[in-house]
């Protein structure tokens, strides 16, 4: 059976690009306008499309109930915004985020913003199995700044930052694995097979 993937559509943005790579990881994909029905999925996706503020409007009914499935061990992928409002809040915004991650979204602090294009990830989990090249795709100005250990992945940009994030079954990363070639179409794979255990 393949992995059932319910993905949030914040109202903003192109989802096609995430949808069709994991659908090439073997996944099934829904994409839902109704945030509700993230509550009932095997396994979630929040991807990167969107402003801190205007994407938690759409989540904040369901805040609570989206936290406690994501401490009960559903599977979950993060993607730029998608990881970032799993803090508790950001610089960007004054929405509360989802509050999963303990910490602050915080601006780059780099002599050139936004990050955008290819930079290096130094990881060592599981999810970067087989991944030919560390090189992913990043198009951000903000970054997570957790208060607990929850950093797995980092990158130099005008010094080290935290890009790569997990929490029990819940993974979040600050590059854009659907914009990242082989690289991020391996770390979807990676992550589509790790979803599938966890069920």
């Amino acid at each position: 059976m393949a992995l059932n993937i319910t993905m949030a559509d914040y109202g903003v943005g192109n989802l096609h690009s995430i949808k069709k790579a994991l659908e090439i990881c073997g996944a099934e994909v829904e994409v839902v306008t109704d945030m509700k029905r993230l509550l009932d999925a095997e396994c979630i996706v929040l991807p990167g499309v969107g402003a801190f503020d205007k994407t938690m409007e759409r989540l904040q009914p369901y805040r609570s109930e989206i936290v406690k499935k994501l401490n009960a061990g559903t599977p979950c992928l993060g993607i730029c915004i998608g990881m970032q409002i799993m803090y508790e809040s950001s610089e960007e915004g004054a929405e509360k985020g989802l509050g999963y991650l303990g910490g602050r979204v915080v601006r780059l602090s780099a002599e050139r913003v936004p990050h955008m294009g290819w930079n290096q990830v130094q990881c060592n989990d599981k999810l970067f199995r087989g991944i030919s090249s560390p090189y992913f795709y990043f198009a951000h100005s903000f970054h997570g700044s957790p208060k607990e250990d929850v950093t797995i992945g980092t990158t130099d940009y005008f010094g080290r930052i935290p890009t790569l994030f997990r929490k029990n079954n819940t993974y979040g990363t600050q590059f854009h694995p659907e914009k990242s070639s082989a690289s991020g179409l391996a770390f979807l794979r990676n992550f589509v097979a790790f979803a599938e255990d966890q069920i």
